[in-house]
């Protein structure tokens, strides 16, 4: 992990000018030089060493030659694990997951203590080749002023058994799809691409009786639950804690998680350590809440099904590097291991209606790639809440808008070859969203800053109307753009609502929406006997309401209200929207066959 490749070397150099290199720079060198002609080798203590090495050599000059320093990993080996260097240390994590995400699924982030005054992360993806793209396109990326470095490090996990199918394939089961061969000969199963990581926590001292003897009781269990088990054992050194991450099915990692237990307490019973030994798991923060559910009722049915108490910690504990919150069980074992199973269930329904409330939304505009947008953090807690819509009916995506795919040039809109001309350009829209009185500095930001680098990215532009009183508690943001921007603007602000905790960590973010609609198109939104809007309130979870009592403005148009998350207003939204336009569609045939009439009456 901390060997590194010191190259274009001069062929006078020798090992004791390595040596005197490295001792006025004052780093640490765990071994001697292993000097080739134009390339030597390293190895160093720590990461931490070997990233100051990285800092302080690569791109000096040494007996008159340009040197490169950086990690040791040979092409075969470079899998899914990279390291970024250099990045600001005030960047938000939100904007540095956002921009990881753009490249592909990212599977963990790790925080490098160094003494760089930037920040270093451990980056591991789901496979080589969105690591290989990452690298490609995060290099030299200006962030701030700031210059990313990045480099591929060793990946352990991916040091994998391959079947000798695989090999002459040249393919490795990960990319097959197939099982793989885990540590013990046994075979786990391939983790699916948007699946929850099993994450749990367990008390340091306990790590060594986990891995046993020469591994033999940690691979024990991998076998016995068909599953792959990684032990975080160098993340935070000299940390109460240490994660482990488990991949399998959910019984299989329900059965390591019951396993691991159980060494613990017979280690504790060995040892006579005293106190409470607890289970612990790791969850995402954006899905805690729908863990907890309204009134902590979800919690509190747990507990009392499975004579557990089950506590969280606090959202303090969250840091730029780190979305986990950690969930604690305290009971019996047995008890423990029933909560596990009840509360991973909630946490991966949770997931998978962020799933697929994604990738319905990918639907709503054309060919729209939803990673360029950066808009979808792990931590961006707008998603549908778990129940899903109203009344259990499934939403429905409206018609005409087909999704096409990522562009593989990596723009917002990916179609396939010759579809460019499928869709005119799309037209501006105006939205009038209302948010709290109190949360418009931090739209707003110092000087203006953020509400202008928020229009820079959406491409739309966004205002903030007068209050229309001295005690007003809610304001208006007028954003005009296309459907594109509106997209982008609107869910950047339920982000930005959430993340400044202008709602509670239980509560979704819910805003009011207005916007115009030909007055001749009002009636249609409502729908014979209000049939279309109940039904459109059904399939979008917003809240849809059409005043009778309007006089349409100087353009005949009036407002719809529109009340909900973010995904049920976007899907309102569109689909008014595509109401207006059948509005104008007929109005325009009826326009062109009365001017045709009369010379047909000839």
């Amino acid at each position: 992990m901390n060997k590194l490749y010191v190259g274009n070397l001069s062929p006078s150099v020798t090992v004791e000018d390595l040596q005197q290199l490295f001792g006025e720079r004052k780093l640490p060198v765990a071994e001697q030089f292993l000097l080739k002609t134009g390339y030597a080798f390293v190895d160093l203590p720590d990461q931490n060493a070997a990233v100051k090495a990285i800092e302080c050599l690569c791109g000096t000059e040494f007996h008159g030659q340009v040197i490169e320093v950086d990690y040791s990993v040979p092409k075969k080996q470079r899998s899914r694990k990279i390291q970024i260097r250099n990045i600001p240390p005030d960047l938000r994590w939100e904007d540095l997951d956002n921009l990881l995400a753009r490249y592909g699924c990212v599977e963990n982030v790790e925080q490098v203590n160094t003494d760089t005054e930037t920040a270093v992360v451990n980056v591991t993806y789901a496979t080589k080749e969105e690591a290989k793209e990452a690298i490609e396109k995060l290099t030299g990326h200006q962030c701030d002023n700031y210059s990313f470095k990045v480099s591929y490090i060793m990946d352990t996990d991916a040091a994998l058994v391959q079947t000798p199918r695989a090999r002459r394939a040249g393919r490795s089961p990960r990319d097959q799809g197939s099982p793989v061969a885990g540590p013990s000969g046994g075979f786990y199963p391939p983790r699916p691409r948007n699946c929850l990581l099993f994450r749990m926590q367990v008390p340091t001292q306990y790590v060594g009786a986990i891995i046993g003897k020469d591994g033999l009781t940690i691979k024990n269990i991998t076998k016995q639950t068909q599953s792959k088990i990684d032990i975080h054992r160098k993340e935070n050194a000299g940390a109460a804690e240490k994660p482990i991450t488990i991949h399998s099915t959910p019984e299989g990692c329900s059965a390591a998680f019951r396993m691991i237990l159980e060494i613990m307490h017979k280690e504790a019973n060995e040892t006579k350590a005293t106190g409470d030994l607890p289970g612990q798991l790791l969850a995402l923060n954006h899905l805690v809440g729908r863990l907890i559910g309204k009134e902590g009722r979800n919690l509190k049915k747990i507990e009392e099904e499975t004579g557990t108490k089950i506590t969280i910690s606090s959202l303090r504990a969250l840091t730029f590097y780190n979305s986990e919150r950690t969930i604690t069980m305290k009971g019996g074992l047995d008890a423990c291991c029933k909560a596990e199973v009840e509360i991973s269930k909630k946490l991966r329904e949770a997931h998978e209606n962020d799933i697929a409330a994604r990738n319905q939304q990918s639907n709503l505009i054309p060919g729209l790639n939803l990673n360029a947008l950066g808009i979808f953090s792990s931590g961006l807690p707008v998603m549908p809440p778990a129940g899903g819509p109203r009344g259990g009916v499934q939403p429905v995506v409206p018609a005409g808008y087909p999704f096409f795919g990522p562009s593989s040039h990596g723009g917002l809109y990916g179609a396939p070859p010759g579809s460019s001309h499928l869709h005119s350009a799309p037209e501006q829209e105006v939205v009038y969203l209302f948010i709290p009185t109190q949360a418009v500095g931090a739209l707003i930001g110092k000087k203006g800053q953020h509400i202008k680098q928020l229009a820079h990215f959406a491409g739309a532009s966004i205002k903030i109307a007068p209050a229309e009183g001295p005690n007003v508690t809610e304001r208006t943001v007028i954003i005009t753009g296309t459907p594109e921007a509106q997209f982008k603007a609107q869910g950047r602000i339920y982000g930005k609502l959430k993340e400044e905790n202008f709602f509670s960590a239980k509560e979704e973010v819910k805003l009011e929406t207005h916007i115009k609609v030909p007055s001749t198109a009002a009636g249609r939104v409502i729908g014979k006997g209000g049939k279309t809007v109940t039904d459109l309130q059904n399939m979008t979870n917003a809240e849809v309401i059409v005043p009778r009592d309007q006089t349409p403005d100087e353009n005949d148009e009036v407002f719809v209200k529109i009340s909900g998350h973010f995904y049920a207003s976007q899907t309102a939204q569109r689909r008014i929207r595509e109401i207006i336009q059948q509005v104008k569609h007929q109005e325009q045939k009826h326009q062109q066959g009365a001017a045709m009439s009369p010379h047909h009456s000839k």
